[in-house]
Formats: C-alpha cells, structure tokens, sequence
C-alpha cells in the first residue's frame, strides 16, 4: 500500500517570507524517515499507512503552533493499495510518456 502525501504548510501571521516557517515543517517530514520531494510550492512524502501520513502532519502543526496565530494546510492525499514507491514510480511513468526527464523542465 502507498499513501502520497502533498503538504503546503505555513503561517499567516508572520510577513512575506515565511520560509523559515516552513522549514521546520520539511524538516519533520525528513526527520520522519519517509521517502520526501520537496518542490517550490509544497512536499510530497510516502508512507505506507494513513495514520503514518497524519502523525507526520500532526507534527508539521506542533513545530510551528508555539509562536503561529494563524496557520495554512494544503493536504493532498494518494491512496492505493498494491504500489509501493509511487513518490518515484509515478514520476517514471509520465517521464516514460514525455520521453524525457522531467527535470530538463527546470531550466536553470
């Protein structure tokens, strides 16, 4: 079984940057031991259980509710049963459709 988690998690009660914020939220889903990709506008990480996938956005909350009046989740939830590794498989599949990689559509 494969739960895809997407997350936009941040404050609104702390100005125009709020990267600082956020990073404490990446930083749970990488200390969470789960497969993670971070993107500009949210991250998306893997586990193999819904209640797995909530306690990691259980703890999103807690690191920022201590100095956060106000705060924003976006959840994205991918449930199937049968996957496994779809935070890679999902992007080979439609890299395999493009023919290339998707990475070549940064152009940095």
């Amino acid at each position: 079984m494969s739960v895809l988690v997407s997350i936009s998690i941040f404050p609104l009660d702390k100005g125009e940057s709020v990267s600082n914020y956020v990073a404490r939220a990446v930083k749970v889903i990488k200390d969470s031991g789960y497969p993670y990709r971070v993107s500009p506008m949210e991250t998306t990480f893997e586990t193999e259980t819904l209640e797995e996938a909530l306690a990691v956005i259980r703890k999103c909350f807690e690191v920022m509710e201590p100095d956060c009046n106000r705060i924003i989740c976006n959840v994205k939830v991918d449930y199937r049963k049968g996957r496994t590794l779809g935070i890679i498989s999902k992007l080979k599949s439609l890299e395999e459709k493009m023919g290339e990689s998707i990475e070549k559509g940064l152009n940095l």
